[in-house]
Formats: C-alpha cells, sequence, structure tokens
C-alpha cells in the first residue's frame, strides 16, 4: 500500500491542512533542516536535499506530501542513487523493500572507511 493510499487501497485525499511554507515546504519539516531557513529553500532547486531529509525523518503526512510532489519514479530513484550513503540504514533498507530495489548503487570500495 503506497502512503497516498487509505485503508481500501484507493487514494487518499491530500492533506489540506498541512501547514507549508510560502515555497510550498510542510512547515512541520522545520527541525529537519535545522541548518537551512525553511522558507528559503526551493522543493525543485534544493529537491535533493528536501526527498533526503523527508525519507529520513518524515512523518506520514509528511511523506504523503513528498509523493504527491515529486512522484513513485522520482523517489525510487533518488533512494536508488543516493540512499545508501545518505539515508539511516534501516530507513535505507525501509524504502529499497517499499520500492523492491534491488539495483542500487553501492559504495564502490565495498566497505566503509574503516573496513574492520
Amino acid at each position: 500500500m503506497s502512503p497516498t493510499a487509505n485503508t481500501a487501497g484507493e487514494a487518499a485525499p491530500p492533506d489540506d491542512d498541512l501547514p507549508l511554507t510560502p515555497n510550498g515546504i510542510p512547515v512541520s519539516l522545520r527541525p529537519c533542516f535545522q541548518e537551512y531557513t525553511l522558507e528559503k529553500l526551493d522543493p525543485e532547486r534544493d529537491a535533493f536535499t528536501v526527498i533526503e531529509r523527508t525519507l529520513a525523518r518524515g512523518n506520514r503526512r509528511e511523506l504523503r506530501w513528498l509523493f504527491a510532489r515529486y512522484g513513485r519514479e522520482r523517489l525510487a530513484e533518488w533512494v536508488r542513487q543516493a540512499g545508501w550513503y545518505l539515508l539511516p540504514k534501516r530507513r535505507f533498507h525501509l524504502w529499497r523493500a517499499y520500492f523492491d530495489i534491488h539495483d542500487y548503487r553501492r559504495n564502490p570500495l565495498g566497505h566503509g572507511v574503516w573496513p574492520y
């Protein structure tokens, strides 16, 4: 079931009561962007960071917004290309399973900085 579906599997209506910044980013994501001024972030220009932070720390409402904003394909491609090194390990594996991703970009060294 997708984050935008209700329990019957039908598309859920968008969260109209989710407060957004003037640029359209949920205000509730502010704690995820402590080093940024949330109102200055542009959802398209800063999509990489917005996707990263929301997939890593977003709640259901914020994830519904993310899927409505960027679409399943774009989010799956982001997880495939960048998820392995930017998302917390548990969240990365959650999104890999959700999107059914088997062919993702891996660490070219095959291990972390400290191989032990």
